[in-house]
């Protein structure tokens, strides 16, 4: 069998393949050929046929069994054949003839590769517009009008679309027409084509559908977003063929986020016909949002993340890598990738069909009456819990599932029946049974609940209870269905208010945020991307004695404690750091790692524990420019947590800060942003553009002028914690010899001889000035080469005036200073956790 001819029998294969399970088996031909060979491998195929086989039975079963024989056939051709020599062309050839049939088939479906759509969502997470208001753009009297022609937009409109919206030009233009090609192939009931505007547009309204579902938003405002922009003739109806268009662009927008939509499909259409209930053919815009909003699988495609009602779900697609029940039918999620729903703070799962048949509701947070307060009920909610001990009567649950309470996590036993067939499926079993509850061991035992190895952390329900709107007229904390709440002293613990900043640390802020749903009490973890700090302090600035957890970089533990000053608690919280930034500044001086690198949580919560709590210095730093009219960047921050600092290392953070402000998704990594500001301090080494430093800024010091030396300097930092640039201790170790005198506290020290002998202290209320000689010495530092830059001062208050524009940087944000005159003075102190001290186990253990 010759590459030419697979390539064209697995064109055929994957175009009804595609349409049921979404794959890109031709891929594999493509692979082959870029290595030059002229058959196809086994081992390129052996996850795909595993993907074609099906686990639900349709009416399409018959065909489905033909494609697999076919491949299999196919499969065996190539592997039999493989000495059979490509055709006698050059690579040139080969290649160029395999991208332009791999073209034309991607061309008459109108597909994107995942790689694609990877990238998409990666522009998307970094812009800040919204596709509804990039849309009036392009409207009639917009600004970009002239690329409109009707409905439709042509190839450089689409272009100038997406850098508007994606604000950013270096995606690539193959990237641009593959998507232009994509949205030009709208699917219709019955895999019909819809008709263009006119031959080489695509539709505006579809674009703005497909994008709308994927950005960030409420799903209400999406729900009424779609609806107007099909509402053509501003009547508020729509026809069953518009809210068709609707669904389908929503269809391919959950396809290529991995949903089964073989599943969904039918789900949106029972919306349909419940809405449509006079069978009229239209729909209104009530009717429309009513129905997706009681509709859960739509809600969570829509990316609905905070329930509007305690007792609700908060579901998310998800991958499971064991077999696993739905609660409602109790049959078994089947299918290879997001099988189903999960509850992400009770782990309740369900299939997306059955999310509206009235499943059980979630763990309540909070009581409703104040009778309630106190009252340490258990709360059971229905949970995988096969292999696990009974609680109650310690025998092992070898059924399919049981009961588990949300707080203490205490298991008790659900018999079942268990009868199964084998349908010799690629070996995969399913499983048919029903099930009757062991009540007594669900009522015997504790009806108290103690929430379990958790509770020194846990923020129980029966602590939070809701008043009325009259008891307390502040109403700084109602929930979104009008719930008023307050909190009550929790005797014995130390609940812990947590923070998460989702965009830290790439995808891991997501992934934390979820894990401490699920750990605490859902009330008291806050993602800090809906709202801030604010309403987390405000729900407990009342309870005396609690802690706080702050998850992101060292930017956002300075944004909490700006938030705790401005609520103005009378005992400030203690706050520790799970760092998922990327210098980690803070973190690494608190003993909590230079990185989350996805350990179990519930050791990072015992080291809470046993952690002790320290006064962390702060200080208010004043930038008055010279000329006031001289344009420059804006200062960042008016405090000072960790450090400040001018010239070479402020030049490359500004240079890095740019670039990464430009092309965000080149920074989506750890690893990327320090090869990336790798480059920068290699770049900065050759061009050298702050030597001479010392020319162009003086230092006073409690009113002392420094004296700099013969050194040529290209960096002054000022230092709050022993860390700096993800690691770097500038001022070193000190090492007193034995018997020399302990150094006298001083409100400033420049004697070299005596600065030997000082050690850094985050608590003394005193700053360190360090000199640096360039990139090349702040290399050394980091690496160890070389203890420490050139010590200049201890201080605790500094003014700094400047003759000239220089990079500056506090925290690890850059910017461009003209000529100023800069005080530093301490603001005040704030409490902080340090972690038990352990043993590195190696250099990298520290970077």
């Amino acid at each position: 069998m010759t590459w030419k001819l697979a390539v064209h029998r697995l064109q055929w294969a994957t175009h009804e393949l595609k349409r049921i399970h979404r794959l890109s088996v031709a891929n594999a031909c493509v692979k082959s050929q870029k290595h030059g060979r002229g058959f196809l491998q086994k081992s390129e195929f052996s996850v795909r046929l595993v993907n074609v086989s099906p686990f639900q039975k349709t009416a399409e079963e018959g065909k489905r069994k033909h494609l697999r024989q076919s491949l299999l056939l196919l499969l065996i051709n190539g592997a039999t054949e493989r000495a059979l020599p490509p055709p006698a062309v050059s690579d040139a050839t080969r290649h160029r003839e395999a991208a332009q049939v791999m073209a034309s088939s991607d061309d008459s479906e109108g597909s994107l590769t995942p790689v694609d759509f990877i990238q998409l969502q990666k522009y998307m997470e970094y812009s800040s517009l919204r596709v509804k208001d990039v849309i009036k753009e392009f409207q009639p009297g917009g600004r970009h009008a002239q690329h409109s022609f009707g409905e439709g937009v042509d190839a450089a409109g689409f272009r100038l679309f997406l850098k508007t919206y994606l604000e950013g030009d270096d995606f690539s233009d193959d990237f641009c027409r593959r998507l232009f090609h994509y949205f030009q192939h709208v699917e219709q009931e019955g895999n019909t084509k819809s008709t263009l505007p006119k031959k080489g547009r695509v539709f505006l309204r579809d674009v703005s559908c497909y994008f709308s579902v994927l950005e960030e938003g409420q799903p209400r405002e999406k729900l009424e977003f779609t609806f107007k922009l099909y509402d053509k003739d501003m009547n508020g109806v729509l026809d069953s063929s518009e809210v068709d268009r609707i669904i389908t662009q929503m269809m391919r927008a959950a396809n290529y986020l991995g949903w089964d939509v073989t599943e969904l499909r039918p789900v949106l259409k029972d919306m349909m016909t419940a809405i449509d209930a006079d069978s009229s053919g239209t729909v209104t815009l009530e009717e429309w949002v009513k129905g997706g909003m009681n509709n859960v699988p739509l809600l969570v495609l829509l990316g609905l993340k905070v329930p509007e009602k305690d007792g609700q779900h908060i579901w998310r697609m998800k991958d499971f890598k064991k077999p696993t029940y739905c609660g409602v039918c109790q049959n078994m999620l089947l299918g290879l990738r997001k099988q189903g729903l999960s509850c992400t703070c009770c782990k309740y799962t369900v299939h997306s069909q059955c999310a509206n048949k009235n499943p059980e509701p979630c763990a309540s947070t909070f009581v409703k009456s104040k009778k309630s307060i106190g009252v340490k009920a258990h709360d059971w909610i229905r949970a995988d819990c096969k292999s696990s001990k009974c609680q109650i009567c310690h025998k092992k649950i070898k059924n399919l599932a049981g009961r588990r309470c949300v707080w203490c996590e205490e298991v008790v036993s659900v018999v079942y029946v268990v009868v199964y067939a084998d349908i010799h499926l690629l070996y995969i079993y399913r499983f048919f049974f029903v099930f009757k509850r062991h009540d007594e061991c669900l009522l015997s035992g504790s009806p108290s609940c103690d929430c379990g190895p958790l509770k020194d952390h846990i923020l129980p329900p029966w602590a939070i209870y809701s008043v009325s709107k009259e008891e307390d007229t502040s109403l700084l904390n109602v929930t979104p269905d009008g719930q008023v709440l307050q909190i009550a002293p929790v005797p014995n613990a130390h609940p812990l208010l947590v923070f998460v900043n989702p965009k830290s640390g790439g995808k891991q802020g997501e992934k934390v945020l979820r894990k401490f749903q699920y750990m605490l009490n859902p009330r008291q973890v806050y993602n800090l991307s809906n709202g801030g700090p604010g309403p987390g302090l405000q729900l407990l600035r009342n309870l005396r004695d609690y802690r706080i957890l702050v998850c992101g970089g060292d930017g956002t533990v300075g944004w909490l404690l700006d938030a705790i000053d401005k609520v103005d608690l009378q005992v400030p919280p203690a706050v520790a750091v799970l760092p998922l930034g990327t210098g980690n500044d803070m973190a690494r001086c608190l003993r909590w790692g230079g990185g989350y690198e996805g350990s179990d949580l519930r050791e990072i919560l015992k080291e809470i524990e046993a952690s002790k709590i320290i006064p962390l210095d702060r200080w208010s730093i004043q930038v008055i420019p010279d000329d006031p009219q001289e344009a420059g960047d804006p200062v960042p921050y008016k405090i000072i947590n960790n450090y400040f600092s001018i010239g070479v290392d402020a030049s490359i953070a500004h240079r890095f800060h740019s670039m990464r402000e430009k092309h965000p998704q080149r920074f989506n990594s750890r690893m990327k942003n320090k090869l990336r500001y790798f480059e920068f301090a290699t770049s900065e080494t050759i061009s050298a553009s702050c030597k001479r430093l010392k020319e162009c800024l003086m230092i006073e010091c409690c009113g002392k002028a420094l004296d700099f030396g013969n050194t040529a300097l290209e960096g002054i930092a000022v230092l709050n914690i022993p860390s700096m640039h993800g690691g770097s201790n500038l001022w070193g170790e000190s090492k007193k010899p034995e018997g020399a005198p302990e150094v006298e506290p001083s409100e400033v020290i420049t004697d070299p001889e005596l600065l030997k002998l000082v050690s850094q202290d985050m608590s003394d209320k005193r700053l360190e000035v360090v000199g640096l000689e360039g990139a090349i010495e702040m290399g050394q530092i980091y690496t160890g080469l070389k203890s420490a830059g050139h010590r200049l001062a201890q201080t605790s208050q500094i003014t700094i005036r400047t003759i000239k524009a220089l990079p500056m940087q506090i925290d690890g944000e850059p910017w461009m200073q003209p000529p100023c005159t800069i005080y530093i003075t301490h603001k005040n102190q704030a409490n902080m956790l340090m972690a038990a001290a352990t043993k590195p186990s190696s250099f990298f253990h520290h970077k």
